[in-house]
């Protein structure tokens, strides 16, 4: 026999429906190189993948925490400086009013005394008329009868209180 006859003896011999042995093998193989991968390799990447997201979600959970709390920050804020402006809107009508105040009192002061002033000059000045009218009213008589006298060519007495 040679050697083609019995390569062709065991090809006729095996049956295509029934797998050969190395099919067998080979698909025991990768049974369990997937149980090893599915046992050994999956559940590490799964834990690593699952604490990623846990990660992210617990981070995008603390930025929308701290959005809230910085939002309510602004608000604050916000209230706080209406307060302030409002403080000192309140503060600045009150010193207003009493700068106001304080210049109607001034003024009013300061229109006393200078009423006070006038009535004093006015006094002074009727005080100051009256003298300076005694000290001329003899002299005006000396010299009305002076001039009537050149006047009428005689000399005239001068009325009450006479010459000096």
């Amino acid at each position: 026999m040679s050697a083609s006859n019995l390569a062709q003896e065991a090809q006729e011999s095996e049956n295509f429906l029934l797998p050969n042995g190395t099919f067998i093998v080979e698909s025991i193989i990768i049974l369990i190189v997937l149980l090893i991968f599915f046992r050994f390799i999956v559940p590490p990447i799964r834990k690593a993948i699952q604490e990623r997201n846990e990660l992210v979600q617990k981070g995008f959970e603390e930025g929308r925490a701290a959005e809230e709390k910085f939002r309510q920050a602004e608000e604050r804020y916000e209230r706080s400086l209406a307060e302030a402006r409002s403080e000192a809107a309140r503060i600045r009508d009150t010193a207003r009013a009493e700068g106001q105040k304080v210049l109607d009192e001034f003024r009013s002061r300061v229109n006393a005394e200078v009423a006070d002033l006038r009535q004093q000059a006015a006094t002074q000045l009727a005080e100051e008329r009256e003298r300076v009218m005694a000290d001329l009213e003899p002299r005006v008589r000396e010299l009305a009868g002076g001039l009537a006298s050149r006047v009428v060519g005689e000399e005239i007495a001068a009325p009450e209180g006479g010459r000096r």
